[in-house]
């Protein structure tokens, strides 16, 4: 269930900041603004959903979810392939997050 909600939690950040990033600098209507704050108030709602015993360690965990979510939206929204590097990379933060998530913590 965990990694569900910090998909879901992913998809909700980046299409927050999306919007403000189309307002900003592609000029786009300011509009684009209301639908980007209610996303980030998702994106962060979602995360309090995390059973964890630390928001830290939560939000730790999500790093590695945000980054695969990220290239992904580059690849579907930025029309730009994901290259090696990029996959490493995706490879390497899934990594650290099934440490953090599935690791026994003393705290």
């Amino acid at each position: 269930m965990a990694f569900l909600i910090y998909t879901l939690a992913a998809f909700a950040e980046i299409a927050g900041c999306f919007s403000f990033w189309v307002w900003l600098k592609e000029g786009r209507s300011a509009l684009w603004l209301f639908p980007g704050c209610l996303s980030l108030a998702l994106f962060a709602w979602l995360l309090t959903l995390i059973d964890a015993s630390a928001a830290g360690r939560a939000y730790a965990a999500y790093g590695g979810i945000y980054i695969t979510v990220a290239v992904f939206w580059m690849w579907c929204a930025d029309g730009i392939r994901p290259d090696r590097a990029d996959l490493v990379g995706v490879a390497l933060s899934l990594a650290g997050t099934a440490v953090i998530l599935f690791a026994p913590h003393k705290g």
